[in-house]
């Protein structure tokens, strides 16, 4: 038996009932990883020796009834933009190649709590700025389905992680997509949660009104299950929002009977490609199929929403990302004349190009002069988008769509044209500047063997809807694994 071949939720449930120990697990994911990070290149950093040490620990708690959760023993990653205690958190950026916290971001630590075992760190795009996982200082990392072409970004590390079998499942980061289309380029599924379910304390912040930790994973019962352990009310994250109910597992039944599911024509214009067209449309039939009601609509402002998030997520970033300055940690250059161009020099030697790209374009949208023409009019189209989400869900229960337009384009095609890359994320950016749940599932594949993802959308708070359909539709096809893994 491949223990790596399982899902979470299984493997929790064999370590439970003592046919696999702890030690097993962690050992098999460790040499997962060896053997085929050369080709994959989805970790930035595998901490072996406190993996097995933390093995040791949640095998005694679980064998004296202290930890009964369903991931307990269960090895998991972690996307190197959440602080880990005493364990290197880079960004994927040189920046930060030294930094080591000094304290466990709040999702992690909810992992913790649960009984997962933390592998390692896993690459991203620098800063999590990118769609394609290729901008990282430690190389690009690669699609398991085919080594020639990407993963998807920015938490291509984590879905390719999942995909190629290193680690049974993943958490990711969403700012604009950065979960669910590296999860439809990888074969797997995640979900982005709602803003403010899930802490974001500790997260390295990108966008920091658009910013939200999500699970990757093998299929919808374990994201349901991770999401419910990470989420949680933390007064140390003052957007997080106290919930009455984080029971995501009790939407996990197989009946869509009388749901209302909603087609965006808008979605499905020029640009998407017909075998994904095809795939996304056979899924919706076959939830219509299962007595889900099934209708098209149109839902306004698609074409703003790319615009409005490229300003929004480029001004937070310009301020978030001043405090890398050389100073107090991270990287610092070698030789200077002065305070400021020990900042000047730092700050150009330890970004990447993309990362430049984005602090220069929003430090110009936030100056005098620009902010009213740019960043102003971004805040109102987003309230704009919301408005046309909020019509659209007092008809419809859940919103379905392609997660990307494309299938995984090959390595060192997207970054020549920065504008393209930006377009791929033009299904799941929305979602973000609504502060909506969405989640990305496998639903079939291209004529090359590379998976489709379909998406799923839900009004605020309502994970457990998308949740409902996602199973339902799972239920309909096997999980297929990757050739890597």
């Amino acid at each position: 038996m491949n223990i790596m071949s399982l899902t979470a939720v299984e493997l929790g449930k064999r370590i439970k009932a003592k046919e696999i120990s702890v030690e097993e697990a962690v050992t098999a994911a460790l040499d997962a990883i060896e053997k085929k990070e050369k080709l994959v290149n989805s970790f930035v950093t595998v901490d072996r020796e406190g993996a097995l040490k933390r093995a040791k620990e949640v095998q005694k708690q679980i064998d004296d009834g202290t930890l009964t959760g369903p991931l307990a023993g269960v090895p998991v990653a972690i996307k190197d933009n959440m602080c880990t205690k005493d364990l290197l958190t880079t960004c994927s950026s040189k920046i930060l190649y030294n930094f080591i916290p000094t304290y466990t971001a709040e999702a992690v630590l909810n992992l913790e709590k649960a009984g997962a075992v933390i592998l390692g760190k896993t690459n991203m795009d620098e800063f999590a700025m990118g769609s394609t996982t290729e901008t990282s200082a430690y190389g690009e990392t690669k699609n398991p389905w085919n080594t020639e072409h990407v993963p998807g970004g920015s938490s291509g590390g984590s879905c390719a992680a999942v995909a190629a079998e290193e680690c049974v499942f993943a958490l990711g980061s969403d700012t604009g997509g950065s979960i669910r289309q590296p999860s439809s380029f990888c074969g797997v599924t995640g979900i982005k949660p709602t803003y403010g379910t899930v802490s974001r304390y500790g997260l390295i912040a990108y966008g920091s009104s658009l910013d939200q930790i999500g699970p990757v994973a093998k299929d919808v019962t374990d994201c349901a299950t991770i999401l419910e352990a990470i989420a949680s009310y933390d007064t140390k994250d003052s957007t997080s929002v106290k919930r009455e109910d984080y029971d995501f597992t009790r939407a996990l039944v197989d009946d869509v009977a009388g749901m209302k599911i909603g087609i965006p024509r808008d979605y499905f214009g020029e640009g998407l490609e017909p075998e994904v067209k095809t795939a996304v449309l056979q899924a919706a039939e076959e939830l219509r199929k299962k007595g889900a009601i099934v209708e098209e609509f149109d839902l306004s402002l698609v074409e703003y929403a790319i615009p409005a998030y490229y300003v929004i997520a480029c001004a937070e970033a310009s301020s978030n990302l001043a405090r890398f300055d050389g100073v107090k940690y991270g990287y610092r250059t070698k030789e200077y004349e002065g305070l400021h161009n020990m900042y000047k020099k730092s700050r150009s030697e330890g970004f990447g190009p993309e990362v430049k790209r984005r602090i220069m374009l929003g430090s110009f949208v936030l100056s005098s002069g620009y902010y009213d023409a740019y960043y102003l009019k971004a805040l109102r189209t987003k309230a704009l988008i919301k408005q046309a989400f909020d019509k659209a869900f007092e008809k419809y229960d859940v919103i379905l769509g392609p997660a990307a337009p494309t299938t995984a384009p090959k390595l060192g095609q997207s970054l020549s044209d920065p504008i393209k890359m930006y377009l791929g994320d033009i299904y799941t950016i929305s979602v973000n500047l609504a502060g909506l749940p969405g989640i990305s599932l496998p639903c079939g594949k291209d004529k090359n063997g590379l998976p489709i993802g379909l998406q799923l959308i839900g009004n605020c708070f309502e994970e457990k809807k998308i949740i409902r359909a996602a199973y339902a539709f799972e239920q309909t096809r096997t999980y297929e694994h990757s050739p890597l893994a």
